[in-house]
Parts: C-alpha cells; sequence; structure tokens
C-alpha cells in the first residue's frame, strides 16, 4: 500500500534515472513534435493549418501539397535520412503554399513560422 503525502514519495520516479539515459525519440515522435509547433505558430498567426503527415505518396519526392476533397489541405514530408532544417522547411514552406502566400508577406510569415526553432536550426536551413 503506498503512504501519500511523505517526501519520500513526492520525489520517487517510475523508471530509475539510469534506465532513460540515452534513449532516442522515434521518428514519427519527432515528426509530430516538429508538425505541431508549425501548426501552433501558423494557428497564432491566423493562417489556415494543413494536415501534415509523413512520408509523401509519390515516391521520391521530399515534399507534396494537395487538397481533399472536403476542402483540406495535406502538406506531406519525407522525414527519413533528411536534415532537421530540410524538414522544417519544407512544412513552412507548405503552409505558405496552403495560405497562397507570396512576396514581402511570404518572407515575414516563413520568418514568424521559424520562430519557435531558434537560430541555431534556422542557421542549418
Amino acid at each position: 500500500m503506498l503512504e501519500t503525502g511523505t517526501a519520500e514519495t513526492a520525489t520517487e520516479h517510475v523508471t530509475p534515472q539510469r534506465d532513460t539515459v540515452g534513449v532516442v525519440e522515434s521518428q514519427s515522435v519527432q515528426f509530430g513534435e516538429i508538425a505541431r509547433l508549425v501548426a501552433n505558430r501558423a494557428r497564432s498567426l491566423g493562417l489556415s493549418i494543413p494536415i501534415f503527415k509523413s512520408p509523401p505518396r509519390i515516391v521520391g519526392v521530399s515534399r507534396t501539397v494537395r487538397k481533399r476533397d472536403d476542402g483540406r489541405s495535406v502538406v506531406a514530408v519525407s522525414f527519413r535520412n533528411r536534415p532537421l532544417g530540410a524538414v522544417i522547411s519544407d512544412l513552412v514552406e507548405g503552409v505558405l503554399v496552403v495560405n497562397e502566400l507570396s512576396g514581402a508577406s511570404a518572407c515575414r510569415v516563413r520568418d514568424d513560422l521559424w520562430e519557435p526553432f531558434g537560430e541555431a536550426v534556422r542557421a542549418a536551413a
């Protein structure tokens, strides 16, 4: 039986610290986190948010954008064996395409969509 309200129970961990060292996130989890960051930023800017998925249906392409019958857009991006900056760039560009942005407004929105990723990732792209 567990005791409640003791200092010991408040600091215990389900997984011992040594068992979490070196754990690598799956690629699908990483893709989901990146797509969520782009979608949240796009939402905060009042943009239409596409459905993000990976990989594209067409073999050998890095990114596809299509419209579904229900009017929603789908941006599919290849994630495997690609630099992180390239994946983020494809997601960001997909949002620009879906929202039909170009010129100066596309430049401003592109910069805003990159904001959650910081300077280090931006420089790599």
